[in-house]
């Protein structure tokens, strides 16, 4: 087992990891800007760095500050939660170069998976079905792009091959517009990912967001832990999830996840991942895989049982799978709700202190977050401060208790998005189940993009 690691992020998912760690008696290192010395998991570690001012590139996204906290506290691994370096490859090649134990996939998986041309081509290779596309790069002949355009069939849609977190995305919906839309998306793809390589896909225009979440070992093991439903977005952001996903048989997740499973074997998967699929008439079409712990992961873990993170910890260590994919069951249901300090109308960050704050309680309620009464979120990160996840033995029952937890919770003096999040849970289609991704923006009023 590890015996000490540096817990390289901040927030809910930083004290999650934490919690486990000291379920397994491994020693934490908290890594922290100058702003974050008061986090809940900065104040419960063994030891503390402080790795610079808040600003990201300076602190968080400082790779030789993280190596060097984990070289002078004598940690083994580093674990990166998720966003900042959690699917960096240079960060991951770096911390195994200098003798540490990267808690996550090899590098040259995450380069894989990272761009998103390759990933489709080896999901091909593998049998997981793709969208129709250019398979490949956007070619610098317009007429070669046209006539694939008309092949697949408008709308299209202009994708950065090393985007991510629904950034670097164009619709295109006719020929007129094309040329346009693969020039302005390759130059924010070079300016936002240093890469403008853009590719083309069909652009299916009611599907639903499904994934499959997968833990593969060192020993050459690997599961799927159930499916999730992600399709309530804002912006290509998520909002809401759920566990498993409404109207998806057992035959047909069986499918899939037995795809994934075996795709993972042939490209030497180690850890916790997800496949992200656009789901359509019946049909599954592989869009990404991330290669790290996920925000939604606490849905998979309610309906299955198995704590992902301290499977990550145990596969970090070198230690097979504690369970196989014959002794997983799905029991019951589970819905997760983030929750933003953002102003309800604009969206826009609402950082400040918090004076008043109350977490819900009671049967099937669960509450991931570092905040706390008098805690001042600070501006320079991500909006969510917290989870709120709530389980039933059906959807009906884990939606009921959704919309209790949320009129439970407390978080005042600073503007949230719990009011929205009730008006999904008691949104009358919501509750019918399989909604799709553009449901949330039509109920809101905002254009797609």
């Amino acid at each position: 087992m590890l015996d000490k690691i540096v817990i390289a992020n901040r927030g809910e998912i930083a004290l999650r990891i934490l919690r486990t760690c000291k379920e397994l008696n491994i020693q934490t290192v908290a890594v922290h800007s100058t702003i974050d010395r008061d986090l809940k998991h900065v104040l419960l570690a063994d030891e503390t760095i402080c790795i610079g001012p808040p600003p990201s590139i300076k602190s968080y996204l400082n790779i030789p500050a993280i190596i060097s906290a984990a070289e002078i506290t004598g940690s083994t691994a580093i674990h990166p939660g998720y966003g900042f370096l959690s699917e960096n490859a240079d960060f991951a090649e770096q911390v195994e170069r200098s003798g540490f134990i990267f808690i996550g996939p090899k590098a040259e998986t995450i380069r894989l998976m990272g761009d998103k041309v390759s990933a489709i081509k080896t999901m091909k290779k593998n049998g997981i079905p793709c969208i129709p596309g250019s398979d490949g790069p956007v070619s610098e002949d317009m007429h070669k792009n046209h006539a694939i355009a008309k092949l697949i069939g408008y709308p299209v849609i202009i994708k950065a091959s090393g985007g991510g977190g629904g950034r670097g995305m164009r619709i295109v919906c006719n020929d007129q517009d094309l040329e346009s839309s693969i020039r302005i998306t390759r130059a924010e793809a070079k300016a936002v990912f240093s890469n403008d390589i853009v590719y083309m896909e069909k652009y299916l225009e009611n599907p639903r967001h499904i994934e499959i979440q997968i833990l593969a070992d060192n020993q050459g093991n690997v599961i799927y832990l159930a499916d999730r439903d992600c399709s309530m977005q804002r912006r290509h952001q998520k909002v809401l999830e759920e566990a498993p996903a409404p109207g998806i048989t057992d035959e047909l997740r069986r499918y899939i996840g037995e795809r994934c499973a075996k795709a993972c074997i042939e490209i030497g998967y180690r850890g916790a991942g997800t496949f992200e699929f656009l789901y359509e008439k019946g049909e599954f079409f592989f869009i990404e895989m991330n290669t790290r712990i996920q925000v939604e992961h606490p849905v998979t873990e309610m309906i299955t049982g198995i704590d992902i993170i301290k499977e990550q910890l145990l596969i970090a260590s070198g230690q097979p799978l504690s369970i196989t994919q014959d002794k997983i069951n799905i029991l019951g249901h589970a819905v997760e709700c983030r929750i933003n300090a953002e102003d309800p109308n604009t969206f826009l960050p609402s950082p400040g202190k918090i004076t008043r704050f109350h977490a819900p309680s009671g049967f099937g309620v669960r509450w991931e977050s570092h905040i706390y009464a008098s805690y001042s979120v600070p501006p320079y990160y991500d909006s969510m401060i917290g989870k709120l996840i709530c389980f039933g033995e059906n959807r009906n029952v884990a939606i009921s208790r959704m919309k209790n937890a949320l009129t439970e919770l407390i978080i005042d003096s600073i503007k949230t998005n719990i009011d929205l999040q009730l008006k999904i849970i008691n949104d009358e289609n919501f509750q019918n189940g399989g909604t799709n991704i553009h449901y949330l923006e039509n109920k809101l009023g905002i254009q797609k993009t």
